[in-house]
């Protein structure tokens, strides 16, 4: 399919942390967006955010993701989607709380636009890196090569007894295995193509409607427990830590995956780098004194990073500038003050 330069936009769970961002990034780009949400509650800040755009921005109330047809009127007249709507927390006690809308809202999209999206072109599917790595305990590199069989296996054989992460990972992987199981039997008759974009853990500012740091997202509310509140020791701080992109450079992405006509059929990894936690307690220290310092002792050099991702397909296809670690943590400070919060 040929890359898609204007026209309507849908994006589904518009209301997200990384759905906001990305709609803000299209109507940026020059797009006209049709958001989802839930509920006409969940879509008053969402008017206010982008009132400045007028008509090209609009709310489509999808209130249950899983039901059949839910997007059926949501894909009509639009020239490609943005699928983001995803359950990520970690309080599920049954899998399928998590797997259900998972897999269900990713079909179903693909489903209504089958059915229904007679403009759209292509389709953007929000998924993850932990439907690529595997935990290790050995140093390893993952590429889009890599799926991760071990989580849907912890949850096939424990069950509700299965980890937190395993349960979300599980979730994410069997998510995007159906939609490219979709895609693939049904690729001939279909008038859209698929992309797939791979984040690690996502930090940055919020822009959506947030009134307290305990209600933002998992990944965003680890960052402001550990480099705000200090929630881990300092042997945590040196050892723990993962990949990252920052939320803006992640919309950056998804509005690159339609403008960019040679990602079609692709997945791929959207990740700015490795670190470690002590590295974003270092950074916004040195921002903000009153902040904790964490473990001084720390060498960034030393540090040993067990799970990185091959940048390669993605700087060949989509060759994002990645925001640095400092510009990210001092994006956040600046957006945790200016809401109050230090």
């Amino acid at each position: 399919m040929p890359a898609i330069t204007s026209g309507k936009v849908l994006v589904t769970g518009a209301n997200g942390y990384i759905a906001v961002w990305v709609v803000k990034a299209l109507l940026e780009h020059g797009f006209a967006v049709r958001g989802t949400v839930r509920s006409e509650s969940k879509a008053t800040h969402l008017r206010e955010l982008f009132k400045s755009h007028g008509s090209k921005f609009e709310i489509n109330i999808v209130e249950d993701i899983t039901k059949d047809g839910a997007f059926d009127e949501a894909v009509k007249g639009v020239d490609a989607i943005e699928h983001t709507a995803s359950p990520f927390h970690f309080k599920a006690d049954d899998p399928n709380e998590l797997i259900g809308p998972a897999v269900q809202g990713t079909t179903g999209i693909l489903k209504s636009a089958q059915a229904h999206g007679s403009a759209v072109k292509r389709v953007v599917i929000t998924s993850s890196t932990a439907a690529v790595l595997v935990p290790t305990m050995t140093p390893r590199v993952f590429s889009e090569e890599n799926w991760n069989e071990d989580s849907i296996a912890e949850v096939k054989e424990k069950g509700r007894a299965a980890t937190q992460p395993g349960k979300y990972r599980a979730s994410k992987t069997l998510a995007e295995r159906a939609a490219w199981e979709f895609y693939e039997k049904n690729k001939a008759a279909l008038p859209f193509d698929l992309v797939v974009l791979n984040p690690p853990f996502v930090f940055g500012p919020a822009i959506h409607a947030v009134d307290k740091p305990e209600s933002l997202n998992e990944s965003a509310h680890d960052w402001y427990a550990t480099v705000v509140k200090s929630k881990l020791d300092n042997d945590a701080l040196a050892t723990a830590g993962s990949s990252y992109v920052d939320v803006r450079d992640l919309a950056q992405a998804h509005a690159l995956a339609l403008t960019k006509p040679d990602v079609a059929g692709e997945r791929i990894i959207v990740s700015a780098r490795p670190w470690k936690w002590q590295e974003f307690v270092s950074a916004a220290h040195k921002l903000d004194s009153s902040l904790p310092a964490g473990n001084t002792a720390f060498d960034p050099a030393t540090a040993i990073h067990l799970i990185r991702y091959d940048p390669a397909k993605e700087q060949r296809l989509l060759g994002i500038k990645f925001k640095t670690l400092e510009e990210t943590t001092k994006a956040t400070i600046d957006d945790y003050k200016a809401k109050g919060w230090l």
